[in-house]
Formats: structure tokens, C-alpha cells, sequence
């Protein structure tokens, strides 16, 4: 492959095989790099879609809403954007039809997760509680739950959660109810069009990577149940904890929380192990290209898009590589939008680790799963 692509390039013609290679360097290599560890460059293509997806549903929410003078445009650029990411990292059929049914579900999902957050909030916070975060509890539980239902199931629980999370992130007070049913018709069409578009170059995701057979108990509570109450408590105690001491973004420990609970004990220890990781080497990483990104926000993007896609590759084998992806991504987006604080940038390391061993927590002792599944690697 790499001989055919060589030949190709300008000002190589008749030039030896190893001399090209040697003129090539370090593109030749990261070539060859990405050619074993995609072969059928199907996940560099999903990738690619994700982030494709992503920038069309933010173009087409922040020109909707200018054109219109649609309030918190940006808000709507965020909010359609984050909806088709997530849907399309979640879908993962093989046939056209099949998933663009399934993007359109998952979007709808997001937007019910969305209108959720606006409506159980409130409802929460005239008791004196922390609305937003226990609203947040009910998402994590859901994210178990429907594993029973297959890889749809997974998707729409993995999507309500994001849709609560966004419109957490960006201030339930600042966002209303118009506003998320816009960008979740703008998220479907964006994260639908580059999947009918990629066609037969994506491969469907293997069933046991989304939802895996959880371990069988002989209790009352079936696996999936005792998965969403797993992450569910261990979101709780955050809430609590947040409440009690106050953390820097709560979120994302209940995010890290609710993503590492596997089918069983041993797939959650290996989940929270490998998050953790990835998490704690790319958070420094990200951190040391603020300088960069600050002065070259366009740069910033492109890095972030590269990470995604990174992350799209890595799912669902390196668990570990796909966490620290997101994370670099994370914390370069949050920069160029105008999050510059180093503690609260940083505290995406620290508030992983305390999620994650929550997380580990709950597994172990609260109605645990001890026989493993025929493949702990779960996606998320």
C-alpha cells in the first residue's frame, strides 16, 4: 500500500522504493501505524464521520440560529453538535437503513434526556436538593438498564445520559424547551447524511462490544438492573460528596462512574484500571498544548478532531487509549471555548479517578456480578 501511495506523490517518480520511503519518514511510518492497527480503515472512517457529523450539526445550529435570531445560538451549536457526536458513536449497523433508524432514535433519545433535565431539575431543587446532579443519577441508571435491549437499548441509555449532561454543562436555566427540539432535528439530519454517505466502508460493531451478555445471578434483580443500580449509587454518593464538600465538575466523576460499570466485577476493575489511565497521561498532555491552542485556536480544533478520531479506533479493544483520546479532546475544546483555568482543566484527571474507584465500589460490593462475560471489553 504503502509502495502504490508513494509512487504517486510529486517529485518521487523513478525514485527506488527504500529511497521514497526514507525521502517520506515519519509519514510513511504513521501510515504504516495506522495500517496495522486498522487494516480495513473502517474505524478511521467511522471517525471521520463523527467528526463530520459534529462540525455540520454545529454549522447548521449556529446558522439557523443567527438567521432566525434564534436566542443562545451558541447554545443550539453546542447542543445539536453534542447530540449527533454521541449518536453516532453509539450506532453501529452495517446497513444504510438500519442506521439511520438508529441515529434518528439516538437523537430523539438525547433530546429526551435534554427535556428531562429541564423538567426533573426544578422538581428536585424545591426540596433544597441538587436538582441537576440527581436528575443526573436517574441518567446513569438508565445507561445499564437498557443494555438488556441490545445494542438500540444501549444507545438510547447512553444518549439519554448525554442529553442530560448537556444541558447540565451548559445551565438547564439558560436553555429551553424549543431550543432542544431544534437541535435535535439538526442532529439527526447531520449525524444521518455522513453515515448514508460512508456506506458499505463501515463494519457493523460486534454485539458483545455494546451490550455483552451480562454474567447470570440467581437473585430476583436481573443483571442489567443490578448494572443501573451499581452506577446509579455510585452516582448518588457523588451528588452527596459534591454536596458535602464541593467538587470542581462533579459531571464528569459521575460520567466515569456510570461508564465503567461492566457485565461483571472483573470487566468493571479492568474498565476503571484502563479509564483511569488514559485518562491521567492525556489530561497533562492536553494541558501542555494550551499555549498552542490559545494562540491557534484552528489548530486546536484540528488536534481535537485528529483525537476523536483516535478514539473512534480505539473502541472497543483500548478502552484506555479511547479514554485519554476523549479526555486530550476534552480539555483542548473546553480551551479554545474559553475555559482556560488550569485547576478546572485539570480536575478532569482527579474527578475521573474518584469516579472510576466509585465506581469500583459499587461493583464489588453492591449486588455484584462475579462471573465475567464471554468479553469484558464493553464500549460506552
Amino acid at each position: 500500500m504503502l509502495t502504490t501511495i508513494d509512487a504517486q506523490l510529486p517529485g518521487l517518480e523513478g525514485v527506488p522504493a527504500t529511497s521514497r520511503r526514507s525521502a517520506l519518514g515519519p509519514i510513511a511510518k504513521a501510515t504504516a501505524f495506522l495500517d496495522r492497527v486498522d487494516p480495513g480503515t473502517h474505524r478511521r472512517i467511522k471517525g471521520l464521520r463523527l467528526v463530520t457529523s459534529y462540525g455540520i450539526a454545529a454549522m447548521l445550529g449556529t446558522l439557523l440560529g443567527s438567521t432566525y435570531r434564534i436566542p443562545g445560538n451558541a447554545l443550539l451549536a453546542s447542543l445539536a453538535g453534542g447530540f449527533a457526536l454521541w449518536a453516532s458513536v453509539s450506532e453501529g449497523q452495517s446497513a444504510r437503513a438500519l442506521s439511520a433508524r438508529d441515529l434518528g432514535l439516538f437523537s430523539a433519545a438525547g433530546v429526551l434526556g435534554a427535556l428531562s433535565m429541564l423538567a426533573f431539575a426544578p422538581v428536585f431543587g424545591r426540596h433544597g436538593w441538587p436538582g441537576p446532579e440527581l436528575t443526573l443519577v436517574t441518567g446513569s441508571f438508565l445507561v445499564g438498564y437498557l443494555r438488556r435491549f441490545g445494542i438500540l437499548g444501549a444507545g438510547i441509555g447512553s444518549q439519554v445520559y448525554i442529553g442530560q449532561l448537556l444541558v447540565y454543562g451548559a445551565g438547564s436555566t439558560r436553555v429551553t424547551s424549543p431550543m432542544i427540539l431544534i437541535a435535535g432535528v439538526i442532529a439527526a439530519v447531520a449525524a444521518i447524511v455522513p453515515r448514508l454517505l460512508s456506506g458499505p466502508a463501515e463494519h457493523p460493531i460486534p454485539v458483545l462490544a455494546v451490550a455483552p451478555k451480562c454474567a447470570t445471578t440467581g437473585g430476583v434483580l436481573s443483571p442489567e438492573v443490578r448494572m443501573g443500580l451499581q452506577a446509579a449509587i455510585a452516582a448518588l454518593v457523588i451528588v452527596l460528596l459534591n454536596d458535602r464538600f464541593g467538587l470542581k465538575e462533579s459531571a464528569w466523576a459521575i460520567a466515569a462512574c456510570t461508564y465503567v460499570i461492566a457485565a461483571s466485577t472483573t470487566g468493571t476493575v479492568d474498565r476503571v484500571h484502563r479509564r483511569i489511565v488514559g485518562t491521567v497521561i492525556a489530561v497533562p498532555l492536553g494541558l501542555a498544548c494550551l499555549p498552542m491552542v490559545l494562540h491557534a485556536p484552528i489548530l486546536g480544533w484540528v488536534m481535537a478532531a485528529v483525537a476523536m478520531i483516535v478514539y473512534a479506533m480505539a473502541l472497543p479493544e483500548r478502552y484506555d487509549i479511547a479514554c485519554g483520546a476523549y479526555a486530550f479532546a476534552l480539555v483542548v475544546t473546553l480551551a479554545i471555548s474559553g475555559d482556560t483555568s488550569t485547576v478546572v482543566l485539570a480536575s478532569r484527571a482527579w474527578e475521573t479517578v474518584i469516579g472510576g474507584i466509585l465506581g469500583l465500589g459499587a461493583a464489588t460490593f453492591i449486588l455484584p456480578l462475579r462471573s465475567s462475560p464471554p468479553n469484558g471489553k464493553v464500549l460506552a
